[in-house]
């Protein structure tokens, strides 16, 4: 199977020596999507369902890009700054899955990129 690299101006720009997603057979393995507005460059701070609603909207295009979308993603890890923002991410996470949920892992990290304060990446079938 031939590695397909995933690229799109809709969502932030890779910050590192990395693909902003990769397409194998139908599969796409999205690299985790900080709360970055991929417009302003600016990210988004202080208000962590705000930062979470731009790390979706990230993912969502990243997704589009890869010929996928929300409602085909099996599986996502959710890495938060403080695991005291659970139920706050859980409420917008909501509103992006609400039916057939994918799998999900959230864990609490020590420090993500450019100090954000959720990081959400996804695995997603490619119809």
């Amino acid at each position: 199977m031939d590695k397909v690299i995933i690229s799109t101006r809709n969502a932030p720009a890779a910050i590192g020596p990395y693909s902003q997603g990769v397409k194998v057979g139908n599969l796409l393995f999205t690299s985790g999507q900080i709360p970055i507005n991929p417009t302003t460059g600016e990210l988004v701070t202080g208000d962590v369902k705000a930062a979470a609603r731009q790390s979706l909207e990230n993912l969502k295009a990243l997704l589009e890009a890869g010929g996928t979308d929300l409602e085909h993603v099996v599986k996502t890890v959710v890495f938060l700054r403080d695991i005291n923002d659970f139920a706050a991410v859980n409420e917008v996470y909501s509103q992006y899955f609400n039916e057939k949920m994918p799998a999900r892992s959230a864990v609490q990290v020590g420090k993500l990129p450019k100090d954000a304060l959720v990081e959400i990446e996804a695995i997603a079938i490619v119809p």
